[in-house]
């Protein structure tokens, strides 16, 4: 279990976030309706959607890293 307050929580929450954005972008419905603002508050949902869907590859890459680390290491 990993703590929100420690670095790699935080890690974990933001690859967790930056992927379900990248699956929101995906889905015709929820696109329209959480990704249609791309300023303010909820253009952080768009902004994430973006950063997931361009760095697929490093974001993939990370998310099986911080995987290793907290299954073997921590």
């Amino acid at each position: 279990m990993t703590n929100v307050y420690s670095l790699d929580g935080i890690l974990v929450f933001g690859l967790l976030f930056v992927c379900t954005c990248a699956y929101f972008k995906k889905v015709p419905r929820l696109k329209t309706w959480l990704l249609s603002e791309k300023k303010g508050v909820w253009g952080v949902f768009y902004k994430a959607a973006v950063i997931g869907t361009r760095l697929h590859a490093a974001v993939a890459i990370a998310c099986v890293v911080m995987a290793f680390y907290i299954l073997f290491i921590k």
